[in-house]
C-alpha cells in the first residue's frame, strides 16, 4: 500500500463506467482541478451523503474549474442505481479491484466483505495530489466546502 502525499503524481487508474465506457485518471481531469472520491458502497449512509453533497455543490465547484469523479467496488447495476437515486451527473465508476486500487493509491481495505474505505484526493491541473484524505472506517472524508476553500487558497497563493 502506497499513501499518496501532497506533490505526488496521481497514478494511472482506469475505471469502468456504467454503460461500457472507461475513464482514465488522472488524464480525464488534466488541465482542471480534480476530486477523486473512493466510496465504500451504495449501502453506506455516509458515502451517500458525500455523493449527494458533491452533486449539490457541483456548479459551485465547476466555477472553480473543479471536476469530480467517484468509484467503488459496487457492481454495475448497483452503481447505476446509486447514480439514478442521487441524480449524479459526475462520472461514477464501478467494479474497482480493492486490492489493486489499495496498492496504487493507499486506500484501506475492509477484508470481509471486501470493499475500499472512504478515500479522497484533490488534484491540481497537472494531476498532482494537493491533499489526500484516508479513512479507516465509516467517517472522515472530503466535503465540497473544504475542497472549494482549498482550491480558492491554492489559486490565490
Amino acid at each position: 500500500m502506497t499513501l499518496l502525499n501532497p506533490g505526488d503524481q496521481f497514478p494511472s487508474l482506469t475505471i469502468a463506467l456504467p454503460g461500457g465506457d472507461e475513464l482514465d485518471l488522472p488524464d480525464t481531469l488534466a488541465g482542471h482541478y480534480g476530486v477523486v472520491l473512493v466510496y465504500r458502497g451504495s449501502w453506506c449512509p455516509y458515502c451517500n451523503a458525500q455523493l449527494r453533497a458533491f452533486q449539490r455543490d457541483l456548479d459551485k465547484l465547476a466555477q472553480l474549474d473543479v471536476r469530480v469523479v467517484a468509484l467503488s467496488v459496487d457492481d454495475e447495476a448497483t452503481t447505476r442505481a446509486t447514480i439514478d437515486k442521487h441524480h449524479l451527473t459526475f462520472p461514477v465508476g464501478y467494479g474497482a479491484d480493492a486490492g489493486a486500487v489499495s496498492k496504487m493509491i493507499g486506500s484501506f481495505v475492509n477484508p470481509e466483505p471486501e470493499y475500499l474505505q472512504s478515500t479522497g484526493f484533490v488534484l491540481d491541473p497537472e494531476g498532482k495530489v494537493i491533499v489526500s484524505v484516508y479513512s479507516s472506517g465509516a467517517i472522515g472524508r472530503l466535503v465540497p466546502e473544504d475542497v472549494a476553500g482549498l482550491i480558492r487558497y491554492v489559486r490565490d497563493h
